[in-house]
């Protein structure tokens, strides 16, 4: 059996198919069908799927498209938790930090340093007992920690270090590694790594109810949003992944369900490197949440804030009160502030938090839960970026229960010695980087820059850049890009729109100060050949793009949330949005 590792309309329409089937006289039922492809939906596909279950995923809108590509793109233990003297989590999340690093994405995930800033001499023996038992705990994992210890700094070592970080009221440092990766990036590496192995993945189909036989959910309803037609999926166990929209989905099956999740909506900036000098990024607390100044490529992603969201869930907006909160408190930290002018880029996503109680059958963390509800329906919801496999084997297990009855024991999760997409032959591959860039024709910046973003799949990228020397020239307005990424984003990465591509499979949206404005016409054109756009196409997908982001920006000059989100909205969805 043929089995595609790629994303791009053939394999989607091939899926769709598969999923049709499922209902059609005769057809057998799916065992594992997925709700939701953010990190823990796509997760979750992989899970199964390795697990030698048939599997399916439904996406509403793009991969990664709501929480799983605005967070702060860290793979973290969570430092802070150890304050909360949850050991557990952090150990969890730590574990997972160094599987990802060493094992199974090494060519996504990477170290980053940050320093912690000691305002007073007694700080220094609490705050460095905690980074201690912080590197202490992820040395004692079963994995590698992959990264160095912390060290002390004093504040002359740290203005060398970092000549814009205000030291005149420091008492010095501690310098400590946690990692960082591209959220979004790594959701269609696992999502792509769950379909090379069999799983069917579908984004832009809508899940409109629940399949019932009794009170056992047998599966779904769905519309197709790009093609308008409406579909039924059978599947033994359905897990809804869905984030933010968990309770949106248990209202479709009668509002029953044990999960009561509120979104929290955290505001993150991006701004070019070089307004702040330093080698590390910084760390702080604030009065409502934890402060990060982030080094990402040629910017700084600053962030995060801690605020209620009952607004549009689609799109969350941020307010100049947001904008403004984070640049006071980066500016506490700073020789020279910032300000609005120095903004290239402004992303908002929801947290979805857990409130109340839960079922007493219920598999619980601190982090995340686990519910089966009714008979044949499966709920996650919580957690975050670094335990996403963690998570997605909780939910597999609790599915796995169900299935024992009918397709026999599954056994357990494998995803830890699963490497993803890209992770074999990365090594090889940079190793070979000097080669790779004389055959090629591409300066070894170049070579660096696609082994990060695809590791060993480079090998598929540059046949690609090759055959077509246009495809190997830099994006016009967005130089830091190849045109070939484009193309590979269409016909590997499952992007269907302009917003995919320049939101989440490149992250042009948010930096470079017109937001992808000037490069959007080029994108919408380097992508129509493969989809089948026409000239009224282009321009649909370009005019989309510009009204979103004009709204994003009346957004971010608002002053509260309600008056953001009504400005945000007006920007028209396409008629394949929702």
């Amino acid at each position: 059996m043929s089995i595609a590792t790629d994303l791009g309309p053939a394999q989607r329409a091939q899926a769709l198919a598969a999923m049709s089937a499922t209902s059609a006289p005769g057809g057998t039922p799916l065992d594992v069908l997925v709700v939701g492809a953010g990190v823990v939906g796509a997760g979750a596909a992989l899970d199964a799927v390795s697990r030698g279950l048939s599997t399916a995923v439904l996406e509403q809108r793009d991969y990664a498209s709501g929480t799983s590509s605005r967070s702060s793109k860290l793979v973290h233990g969570g430092l802070r938790y150890l304050e909360m003297f949850d050991f557990g989590l952090v150990r969890e999340a730590l574990q997972e930090r160094g599987l990802l690093l060493t094992r199974l994405a090494p060519h996504l995930v990477r170290p980053v340093p940050f320093l912690y800033p000691l305002h007073h001499t007694w700080e220094r023996p609490y705050v460095g007992a905690g980074v201690a038992l912080y590197d202490a705990m992820a040395m004692a994992g079963k994995y590698d920690m992959g990264v160095p210890r912390h060290k002390h700094l004093f504040r002359r070592q740290i203005a060398r270090m970092a000549p814009d970080l205000r030291t005149d009221e420091l008492a010095g440092a501690i310098r400590y590694y946690d990692c960082q990766v591209d959220d979004a990036r790594l959701v269609v590496t696992i999502a792509r790594t769950a379909a090379s192995y069999g799983a069917h993945l579908a984004s832009r189909v809508r899940v409109t109810g629940f399949l019932r036989e009794g009170d056992r959910v047998v599966g779904v309803r769905a519309r197709d949003l790009e093609n308008d037609v409406d579909l039924e999926v059978r599947a033994r166990v359905v897990i809804n992944a869905a984030g933010v929209w968990t309770d949106e989905i248990q209202e479709m099956v009668g509002g029953k369900g044990a999960l009561h999740v509120e979104a929290s909506k955290g505001i993150h900036l991006v701004v070019p490197r070089d307004r702040i000098r330093s080698e590390t990024g910084f760390i702080t607390k604030t009065e409502k949440s934890v402060l990060f100044v982030i080094p990402w490529g040629r910017h700084w992603i600053i962030g995060t804030t801690d605020t209620p969201w009952q607004l549009d869930l689609a799109h969350p907006a941020a307010s100049k009160a947001d904008i403004d909160y984070v640049l006071g408190h980066v500016n506490t930290l700073l020789r020279t502030p910032l300000d609005h002018d120095d903004v290239e880029g402004v992303y908002a996503g929801l947290r979805p938090l857990l409130k109340g109680e839960v079922e007493a059958t219920s598999k619980i963390s601190r982090e995340h839960t686990v519910v089966a509800p009714v008979p044949g329906l499966v709920l996650i919801a919580g957690g975050k970026l670094t335990t996403y496999r963690v998570m997605a084997r909780d939910a597999v297990d609790m599915a796995a229960r169900t299935l024992r009855r009918t397709v026999g024991d599954p056994g357990p999760s494998i995803t830890d010695r699963v490497p993803l997409l890209g992770a074999q032959g990365f090594e090889t591959r940079t190793n070979q980087r000097v080669a790779l860039a004389r055959t090629s024709g591409l300066d070894i910046g170049w070579i660096d820059h696609l082994l990060g973003r695809y590791g060993g799949l480079v090998d598929e990228i540059l046949p690609l850049l090759i055959d077509r020397p246009e495809l190997a020239e830099p994006l016009v307005h967005a130089p830091d890009y190849l045109c070939g990424e484009i193309v590979y984003a269409v016909t590997h990465e499952g992007a269907r729109h302009l917003d995919d591509v320049l939101t989440r499979r490149t992250r042009i949206s948010i930096e470079t100060f017109d937001r992808g404005v000037l490069c959007a016409r080029q994108v919408a054109e380097l992508m129509a050949p493969v989809l089948g756009w026409d000239s009224a196409r282009i321009d649909e997908e370009v005019d989309h793009y510009l009204r979103r982001v004009e709204a994003e920006r009346q957004s971010q000059e608002k002053l509260t949330d309600q008056e953001a989100d009504e400005a945000r909205v007006q920007a028209p969805e396409g008629p394949w949005a929702v």
